[in-house]
């Protein structure tokens, strides 16, 4: 018996269309994120300039991306993550853009997986971080980070109708693995955080009288809900400065900050607080889960508030949570008699 997705319709691109044209029109009618699509097309190119630039991918096989993949072990010593992003790219293109299917049909050579133990700071050095950090909307970013173990980008992207003061939640949206999850808000950072989304509220009543206010929804939503793109609830929380135009529409709307403003907050504070650790933004989630376990957490609840598919993944933080082996007590010494 047939499956309901093998019944259903494969979206064709044009056919008069250049190839990554294609690409980006098949992209975009599976909605995924204009990240994802430049990454995947970035990929797709390396891989069509790997066989000399002038051969169509219809005319090439299994073999040669079996042989294009093991380049980038063998060659390249790209990570096995890296080498992951490619093998999915070039899976979308066959299957998506060609319909050609690779599943099954591949193997190349892998790339190494190290298994590295997470860098974590302890709670004093995350406070040591915190009060370094300059700028208002940064040292609340960085407080999300580590007070909902928060991935950057899942930060970045909050909207307004993600977080729940009610009931003290915040809603990741299209997380990693485009997966949604729900993670704890912060005591802590309630205040600051009501105050930053009545700036928001602020700044969208007045782009509104402007002619402005809007923002990226998915294409879908915004075919169902078209005023949806001005309303406060889709506003992102942390917006940037300026408008810009979006790259997909040409449309000129607000985006959300950039990661890089951040990024570089945070390693400038690292530096200024004397933490002689390689920290990073995403150190602050490592040390979010790191804590949560050392203060008795369920591993199974730590799994959920990060996203982990795997709780292998979570189970990680095991080996660098504190543990004080003098409070442990030998199996000898419950012997009875």
């Amino acid at each position: 018996m047939e499956s309901q997705e093998e019944n259903t319709p494969r979206f064709r691109p044009n056919p008069e269309l250049k190839l990554m044209e294609q690409v980006k029109e098949v992209f975009r009618y599976h909605q995924y994120a204009y990240r994802t699509e430049q990454t995947y097309c970035q990929w797709i190119l390396r891989y069509i300039l790997y066989f000399g630039g002038k051969t169509h991918p219809k005319a090439l096989g299994a073999k040669d991306v079996e042989r294009y993949l093991s380049s980038l072990a063998t060659e390249g010593k790209v990570s096995a993550s890296t080498q992951r992003q490619a093998l999915n790219a070039l899976i979308f293109l066959y299957r998506e853009v060609l319909d050609q299917p690779l599943d099954g049909k591949i193997a190349p050579m892998r790339s190494r997986t190290p298994q590295r133990v997470p860098m974590v700071l302890t709670q004093t050095e995350v406070q040591r971080l915190l009060a370094a950090i300059t700028g208002g909307k940064n040292i609340l970013m960085a407080k999300l980070l580590y007070g909902g173990g928060l991935r950057l980008l899942e930060c970045l992207r909050l909207r307004v109708q993600d977080v729940d003061f009610g009931q003290g939640l915040i809603f990741v949206r299209g997380g990693k693995g485009g997966k949604d999850r729900t993670t704890i808000l912060p005591k802590g950072v309630e205040d600051e955080l009501r105050r930053q989304v009545e700036a928001v509220r602020i700044l969208h009543h007045r782009e509104l009288a402007e002619g402005f206010g809007e923002v990226y929804i998915p294409e879908a939503l915004a075919r169902k809900y078209p005023n949806a793109t001005r309303e406060i609830g889709w506003q992102w929380v942390f917006p940037a400065k300026e408008l810009s135009r979006d790259p997909r529409s040409g449309q000129l709307m607000r985006h959300h900050v950039l990661e890089s403003g951040l990024q570089k907050a945070v390693k400038r504070a690292v530096a200024q607080a004397g933490i002689d650790k390689k920290a990073s933004c995403h150190t602050l989630r490592h040390s979010f889960a790191t804590h949560m376990l050392e203060n008795g957490v369920n591993i199974r609840v730590l799994q959920e508030l990060l996203g982990h598919a795997d709780v292998k993944t979570t189970e990680i933080y095991t080996h660098v949570m504190s543990k004080d082996i003098r409070k442990l007590q030998s199996p000898l010494d419950m012997l009875p008699g």
